[in-house]
């Protein structure tokens, strides 16, 4: 006889990068790594990456204005010069930033089944090796532009950037192509920023992780789960 129990839908975890998965902001980080490589002033470089970065907290950034600015040591470098910087970059930054606590909470997922994301508004150039690191194959991220004789990065974004409302967007356009929508799965969502409320609302297991001052409130009134990941970080 054929079953009355409706079919289980396949299972999403996403997950947001920066002080989500990583203990860090990868984007701020990177920009600090090209001052100290010397491809920026630095008071200059330093003021600006500050400013962006503030505004990013406080859910005001122009994120078209931020990656001209972020990927233009990059964009002049040329791919072979910026490639190798990102490979240092994950040595000496991002390498020794993976918590296990991190590795662990992924392998959970995959060992459940689930298929696992990260969507996050941090650009390609910088967060895809990460993703490669983190054992993580779908990454949806600020895709950059390509242009020019070399064909290499122009400073500009290429379609839907993956912030606030557009990581939903990004999701739709992503399950689309599958020939899925929001109803064929079961999602999850992970994420430490106030800027991710959109997506946060829209998936069927929110989870504020790491959350920051104004998520954490939310979440609370809301009854969304909430997960600090990450143990403080012993001082010496």
């Amino acid at each position: 006889m054929p079953s009355d129990t409706p079919p289980q839908r396949p299972r999403l975890a996403l997950f947001d990068l920066d002080h989500t998965l990583l203990p860090l902001d990868s984007d701020y980080e990177w920009g600090e790594f090209t001052i100290r490589l010397g491809w920026c002033d630095r008071t200059e470089f330093g003021r600006r990456n500050q400013a962006f970065y503030d505004d990013y907290l406080a859910g005001r950034l122009d994120v078209h204005d931020y990656v001209r600015f972020a990927t233009q040591a990059v964009c002049e470098r040329g791919e072979q010069a910026a490639q190798a910087a990102h490979a240092q970059f994950m040595r000496e930054v991002i390498q020794p930033a993976i918590r296990a606590e991190a590795l662990a909470l992924l392998q959970r997922h995959r060992d459940a089944g689930d298929e696992v994301v990260i969507i996050t508004a941090t650009n390609e150039f910088v967060t895809r090796p990460i993703a490669q690191a983190l054992g993580v194959q779908h990454l949806l991220a600020v895709e950059l532009e390509r242009g020019g004789a070399h064909g290499w990065y122009t400073g500009a974004i290429r379609g839907t950037p993956s912030m606030r409302e557009g990581k939903v967007q990004r999701m739709h356009e992503w399950l689309a192509a599958r020939g899925q929508g929001w109803a064929d799965v079961e999602s999850t969502f992970y994420s430490d920023s106030f800027n991710d409320v959109p997506l946060l609302e829209r998936v069927d297991h929110p989870v504020a992780t790491n959350p920051d001052a104004r998520l954490r409130a939310l979440a609370a009134e809301r009854g969304w789960r909430i997960l600090d990941l990450f143990a403080p970080t012993p001082t010496p």
